[in-house]
């Protein structure tokens, strides 16, 4: 990505976009449901361990998705903030079955 993306709002549908694969998709839920449930698991058990496995599991997942599915560069590298946003936005959407809709607007079949 050459330019620099002026708002989310700008962000979001290209977030989408580099999201475009299935298979992309599907190693970002898989992490960010290994991350959702390592945060239950501190907050249940108070060990501080499960925080970096939060991390490594949620950012793990996606970057396998990103580096050898869709063969792109994760936006959180670039766009840390809204990146995370847009990874919960994402998964939000898929969990309530929303999310085919936003892909079609940004130009993605679902």
């Amino acid at each position: 990505m050459a330019e620099t993306l002026p708002s989310y709002s700008a962000f979001w549908p290209y977030y989408l976009r580099e999201h475009a694969q299935p298979r992309t998709r599907a190693l970002h839920f898989l992490g960010t449901t290994l991350a959702l449930l390592c945060l239950l698991l501190l907050i249940v058990t108070g060990s501080w361990w499960w925080l970096l496995a939060a991390v490594v599991s949620g950012y793990l997942f996606a970057w396998i998705g990103h580096f050898f599915v869709e063969r792109n560069r994760p936006a959180t590298f670039t766009y840390p903030l809204w990146s995370l946003a847009s990874d919960f936005r994402m998964y939000g959407l898929w969990v309530t079955g929303r999310l085919g809709d936003e892909l079609r607007r940004a130009g993605v079949q679902p």
